[in-house]
């Protein structure tokens, strides 16, 4: 409940919970439990990461929703991650190594779109129930100001809880 309090756009919440009750009894769900219809309204900022081990741990774009692509200006599906300058590498690497959820808020500036700000969300699947070979993510972006908005109202509520 502690890392749920911590998420403030809704969707992320909502996705959180889907996959919380994918997971069951398991700490982390498998790519065959999510279906897609479940998420219609959040596909165009869902990823799905691979998690590649050999010969370096790498993370490839399976798929990636077409806002992603809007706010990137370039297609991310079939691409490796180290190759998107705005990637945080470093946050899918702590979901690989714990196997729980993460979550963060990034600054992102582009040649074409005023100052955003990134809410990020990446939730491990795997196939075996113990190690991470997917990744699930979520991405919102909203300007400043709209961001400042949304974290001052739900101040009051996570201070309450």
């Amino acid at each position: 409940m502690a890392f749920r309090a911590q998420l403030v756009i809704p969707e992320q919440r909502a996705l959180f919970d889907y996959w919380s009750e994918c997971c069951g009894e398991r700490t982390m769900p498998a790519r065959r439990d999510i279906e897609p219809g479940r998420l219609r309204r959040h596909l165009s900022f869902v990823s799905l990461i691979d998690v590649e081990l050999e010969p370096q741990q790498r993370y490839r774009v399976r798929l990636a929703g077409t806002g992603l692509r809007e706010v990137f200006h370039q297609e991310l599906t079939g691409h490796y991650l180290d190759q998107v300058p705005q990637a945080d590498c470093a946050a899918l690497d702590r979901v690989v190594e714990r196997g729980k959820p993460a979550q963060g808020i990034s600054s992102l500036r582009n040649a074409t779109e005023d100052h955003l700000i990134q809410f990020w969300l990446k939730l491990p699947l795997s196939h075996d129930g113990a190690s991470v070979n997917m990744i699930l993510g979520y991405d919102v972006f909203l300007h400043v100001a709209q961001a400042v908005a949304l974290t001052e109202a739900r101040l009051p509520a996570v201070n309450a809880s």
